[in-house]
């Protein structure tokens, strides 16, 4: 079993990592700077990420979390998702999606970076299905997919114009898509 000291400096420089991969970049990060930041030396980095290949799934691996679970009806929790991207993209250290700039940068031939950023986006994109499934929607697959779509495109659209409302403007064409499925969007 790990010590606390140790699992704290793991920790410490997972945090690290995940701000600066996040806000500068992984290529432009090297672990010389992450163990420079937290002030400690590359040897006790390697120590606890024996590369920084291995870091950087780590850094994904974090960034991997879940949709929770919530009492609101699968309408709001959908419309509710945009709402919370619109909420994001305000923040000043918003700067998209971590799996989708990973790919970006690191190319689609490293694997492990790939297989990560496409089980994340497959789960949200199930989190989508899961829900709609309960709405009773006849093609919850499709649907799925094609919200995703506006998740990302939104996403994609905040980065270039720098506008929040892009989220909104998806929200509002998730909630045509629903009615066209059938689904009845409270006012």
């Amino acid at each position: 079993m790990p010590s606390a000291e140790k699992t704290d400096m793991k920790e410490r420089i997972l945090q690290t990592a995940d701000r600066l991969f996040y806000l500068e970049g992984i290529r432009a990060i090297g672990v010389d700077t992450i163990a420079a930041e937290i002030g400690i030396s590359k040897r006790t980095l390697y120590n606890h990420f024996p590369s920084k290949d291995a870091l950087i799934n780590a850094y994904l691996e974090r960034r991997f979390v879940k949709a929770r679970p919530s009492d609101k009806s699968p309408v709001e929790q959908i419309l509710g998702y945009f709402d919370a991207l619109e909420r994001r993209f305000a923040a000043k250290d918003f700067r998209g999606c971590p799996f989708v700039n990973a790919v970006a940068e690191l190319g689609p031939r490293d694997r492990a970076v790939k297989k990560i950023a496409a089980a994340f986006k497959e789960s949200r994109r199930q989190w989508f299905c899961d829900l709609l499934a309960e709405l009773d929607v006849k093609d919850a697959d499709a649907l799925a997919t094609q919200l995703q779509l506006l998740v990302d495109g939104s996403i994609a659209l905040d980065l270039v114009h720098d506008n929040p409302a892009m989220a909104r403007a998806a929200k509002q064409a998730a909630a045509a898509l629903l009615q066209g499925a059938g689904v009845r969007i409270a006012c």
